[in-house]
């Protein structure tokens, strides 16, 4: 009789010292959706375009690269030789191709006179195509045409927009794949410019 009273007293001790798993499951529950309704701090004191697309500081040999320009005539790369090239891929249909040139058009209208030019290829269509959006966006420097690709490809890159710069030497020293900043002209190109 003994026995089983004890067995019975350990059975309700147990109960006793178990704990009901529902607060827990309650208190998890309420913490993740508490953290997904809190939303995401800015970081502070550093603006979107600081850190939205920093290029890679790279020091190869431009390709050799001849395309057609907007007035049907065939230009190449080794012909700016002693200028800072910015060679920017891109397309009329690309959003943030299209956000990134008024950047792109001022910077080189400040810089042209100090040996600087971008050289802006399109990526696929026609002259028909490109000379009004080029004219609407008010593009004041060198436009080549590449319906076959053949700056992606020479560039490795078939993501849009992306940028290289030509040091006067004819060595690519910087490569952007998307939107540039005019934070990031600045800080990267004004320097290489100034060589």
């Amino acid at each position: 009789m003994a026995k089983q009273i004890s067995k019975r007293a350990a059975r309700k001790y147990k109960a006793r010292q178990r704990i009901p798993a529902w607060p827990f499951i309650l208190g998890f529950v309420l913490l993740m959706a508490a953290l997904f309704l809190i939303p995401p701090k800015e970081p502070s004191g550093t603006p979107p375009d600081e850190y939205s697309s920093i290029p890679a500081e790279v020091n190869y040999p431009a390709p050799e690269l001849a395309l057609e320009n907007l007035n049907g005539g065939t230009e190449a790369l080794a012909n700016y030789r002693g200028k800072v090239v910015l060679v920017n891929n891109w397309a009329t249909w690309c959003p943030p191709c299209k956000a990134e040139l008024p950047t792109l058009v001022a910077y080189y209208n400040e810089h042209a006179v100090d040996g600087f030019v971008i050289i802006g290829i399109e990526a696929g269509e026609s002259a028909n195509q490109v000379a009004p959006f080029a004219e609407q966006y008010q593009i004041t420097y060198p436009i080549w045409l590449d319906p076959d690709h053949l700056s992606g490809r020479a560039f490795n890159n078939q993501s849009l927009p992306n940028s290289y710069v030509i040091d006067r030497t004819g060595t690519i020293r910087l490569a952007w794949t998307g939107q540039i900043s005019r934070t990031m002209l600045e800080k990267y190109v004004t320097p290489l410019i100034a060589e």
